[in-house]
């Protein structure tokens, strides 16, 4: 069974710092690129980052770019987002998303994890 499970959300102050973590399961992450989307309240959902199944290609959204890594522990089947510099607007469910590659479908989605930034 297909899996995708986040973990790491929770609430920091502007400023602060989290690591999300989408471990995978019922497939090998091998072969797939992960997608790391987020959905504010009242807001469409957006596309944060990729990284290609390899970990060649990374794309990030402008508005996180210097502040969010993401990466890949095949190994692990687990990829990771490191969040840093974190401001109010970045407040929102987070979700990674499986992909064939950065620029397909994504076709398996997790349940997400709340990220609240707030003082």
């Amino acid at each position: 069974q297909v899996q995708l499970v986040e973990s790491g959300g929770g609430l920091v102050q502007p400023g602060g710092s989290l690591r999300l973590s989408c471990a995978a399961s019922g497939f090998s992450l091998d072969y797939y690129a992960i997608a790391w989307f987020r959905q504010a309240p009242g807001k469409e959902r957006e596309g944060v980052s990729c990284i290609s199944s390899t970990g060649g290609t990374i794309y990030y959204t402008d508005s996180v770019k210097g502040r969010f890594t993401i990466s890949r522990d095949n190994a692990k089947n687990t990829v990771y987002l490191q969040m840093n510099n974190l401001n109010p607007e970045d407040t929102a469910v987070y979700y990674c998303a499986r992909r064939r590659a950065c620029w397909s479908t994504p076709n398996y989605w997790g349940q997400g994890t709340q990220v609240t930034v707030s003082s």
